[in-house]
């Protein structure tokens, strides 16, 4: 016996039958790529104006800066030289919000580098005022930050404060006979008739009587 045969569906699909001609290329982009890395020049005033000292990344390479002092300010460059800085071991992280003590961190090393080149660059002279940059508020924020890391130190409670040293100024002062001392006013206030204390003194007792 023969097996009737299944009917045959036709499904509709989003597939063109047939493509666009002639086929059209996306239109053409030229890609530019800037550098992705921060170079930080130095005031060295102890070398000669032939001579730029910088702040690189430690991936950077002497062709790299070569390249692009050349390609992006026209600079030709004779020589180069670079080292690695190694830091100090510090105690607790310097950006840290709450200092660990007795924990050390050798911060992430420094690479500069010195080029040679061949026309000289002369600096510009030190602005005196310094005022456009705020280097009053600056000043303050590091003194604030030094007390703040120097309270979280072990040995915090046993410096002196500045409360303690006027204390010790004044008692200088008073022994010089630079100061006079003063009693304070207004000390012991008189809230009424003196009062026996070796005698039994009845102490009133508000609300309830207490249990005896």
């Amino acid at each position: 016996m023969a097996c009737p045969k299944r009917a045959q569906t036709r499904t509709q699909t989003n597939i063109p039958v047939r493509l666009p001609s002639p086929l059209v290329n996306p239109p053409a982009k030229l890609n530019a790529y800037s550098p992705n890395f921060t170079l930080t020049l130095i005031r060295t005033p102890n070398l000669p104006p032939s001579f730029a000292s910088f702040i690189v990344p430690l991936n950077l390479n002497k062709l790299d800066l070569r390249d692009y002092l050349y390609n992006a300010y026209g600079i030709e460059v004779r020589g180069v030289r670079s080292y690695i800085q190694q830091q100090k071991l510090t105690q607790g992280k310097r950006y840290a919000v709450r200092q660990t003590p007795r924990q050390w961190f050798r911060p992430r090393s420094i690479k500069r580098m010195t080029v040679e080149m061949v026309k000289p660059f002369v600096w510009p002279e030190e602005p005196k005022d310094l005022s456009a940059w705020d280097q009053e508020q600056w000043k303050k924020r590091q003194e604030m930050e030094k007390g703040t890391r120097e309270s979280y130190q072990p040995d915090a409670r046993q410096r002196p404060n500045n409360e303690r040293l006027s204390i010790a100024q004044q008692a200088k002062a008073l022994l010089q006979g630079e100061d006079e001392w003063e009693p304070s006013e207004n000390v012991w206030e008189d809230i009424g008739e003196a009062v026996e204390v070796e005698r039994d003194v009845e102490i009133p007792v508000e609300g309830n009587e207490r249990a005896r």
